[in-house]
């Protein structure tokens, strides 16, 4: 009767992972720089979608205090390019509409400013001087940085209110500054600076203008009865509404000349934009992960080779085919989830970093955060498949005689 050899002892899971942990512990270097590969695929995806996110949680947020609700009726132009003006009377027409909550405009002026009054007419800085009325700032949610705004005592006075980019283009700091204002047929005259706004993302005219008072500008600037552009700003839910009647209701008699506009759809248009770009450099980042993934199965088969012997010799003591191949498994799986880890953390630590250099809210998807890792142990698995056959294949005589 022949003898019957036992059935080789099956390894328990927590043998198993320190035998994975076998060929890390032994060469560091080697699969560090590999776990690297992984690690700055995943940082990138990471850090790339935490700060485009930090970002468009920025503009929502300035959204959110801005409003959504503002929309702007300016003249339109006719089939030969030249701007047709708006009625006087399109202000309060428009300020009939009834889901309308403010209304508010600007008005051309035939004045230009300047720092004073030696500097050459032609270089105006692309400044431009329009009358304001008292409610303007309320209509677009605008902030003064310094000083104040225009009232019913200073309308009619020779002062100016400056945009934040007018004022530092004008090399003006502080209020009390005096600016020269001057124009064709115009006698130049020097205005006191009342006030310097913030900036103000959804109207960026603003921004690049000097404002004055609506009876100063028509009596000393030469300035239009008709406004220049008209800002409303509307009851959120019926914004689609006033799109719709506003060009006929400021002037009926040529609605087809009128433009009608939503800025905040700029604001939207640039975070669309950004999550091109997000798709851009998370393709980028997959190359990283490609790149990795090739570092960790180079590892992985050279790792095989130099480890013959030690394969041979398992086998021959009687190791089954299944466990050398979960040995080597594992070692990929492993170097795979450490450099997932490392990258998540290194990634959202810029997020963090950026978004708080930047003034922004920080915010890493969680999504990315969780399967960041998750993705790195299915590349490592991916990239150790191969080597962990081919350890699997060998047999023990041929392994133990090229070792």
């Amino acid at each position: 009767m022949t003898a019957r050899l036992p059935r080789p002892a099956r390894l328990r899971p927590a043998d198993l992972l320190r035998l994975g942990l076998l060929g890390p512990r032994t060469r560091r270097l080697r699969s560090a720089l590999s776990a690297l590969g992984i690690a700055l695929g995943i940082a990138a995806v990471v850090a790339v979608t935490g700060i485009s996110a930090s970002n468009q949680a920025h503009l929502l947020d300035r959204l959110d205090r801005l409003g959504s609700n503002l929309i702007t009726v300016s003249p339109g132009e006719d089939f030969e390019g030249k701007k047709v003006p708006l009625p006087k009377e399109s202000v309060t027409m428009l300020g009939n509409i009834a889901p309308v909550e403010r209304v508010s405009a600007t008005g051309n002026t035939k004045a230009n400013v300047y720092r004073n009054e030696f500097v050459p007419s032609n270089q105006t800085n692309s400044l431009r001087v329009l009358s304001a009325r008292l409610d303007l700032l309320k209509a677009v949610r605008g902030e003064v940085r310094t000083g104040r705004w225009l009232d019913h005592a200073t309308e009619r006075l020779p002062v100016v209110v400056l945009g934040s980019s007018s004022a530092e283009r004008l090399g003006v700091t502080a209020p009390g500054t005096k600016v020269w204002i001057a124009g064709e047929g115009l006698t130049g005259e020097w205005y006191g600076v009342l006030g310097i706004l913030e900036p103000n993302e959804l109207v960026p005219e603003i921004d690049d203008s000097v404002l004055v008072g609506g009876p100063t500008a028509i009596a000393s600037l030469d300035g239009d009865r008709t406004p220049s552009t008209v800002y409303l700003r509307v009851h959120p839910d019926r914004v689609s509404d006033v799109q719709d009647v506003a060009a006929a209701t400021a002037n009926p008699a040529q609605p087809g000349m009128v433009a009608v506009s939503r800025p905040s759809d700029l604001l939207k248009a640039r975070a669309e934009t950004d999550d091109t770009l997000t798709g851009l450099v998370l393709s980028l980042a997959g190359v990283a992960l490609l790149v990795g993934g090739v570092g960790i199965a180079n590892t992985m088969v050279v790792g095989v080779m130099e480890r013959r012997g030690e394969v041979g010799l398992r086998r021959a003591l009687g190791a089954r085919r299944g466990q050398i191949a979960a040995q080597f498994l594992i070692e990929a799986v492993l170097l795979g989830l450490f450099g997932g880890l490392v990258g998540a953390a290194l990634g959202a630590a810029t997020v963090y970093a950026y978004a708080t250099g930047q003034g922004w809210p920080a915010t890493v998807p969680l999504v990315w955060a969780v399967a960041g890792p998750a993705v790195a142990v299915v590349v490592g698995t991916v990239a150790g498949l191969y080597p962990a056959l081919r350890a699997a294949g060998m047999s023990p005589t041929g392994a133990l005689r090229s070792a």
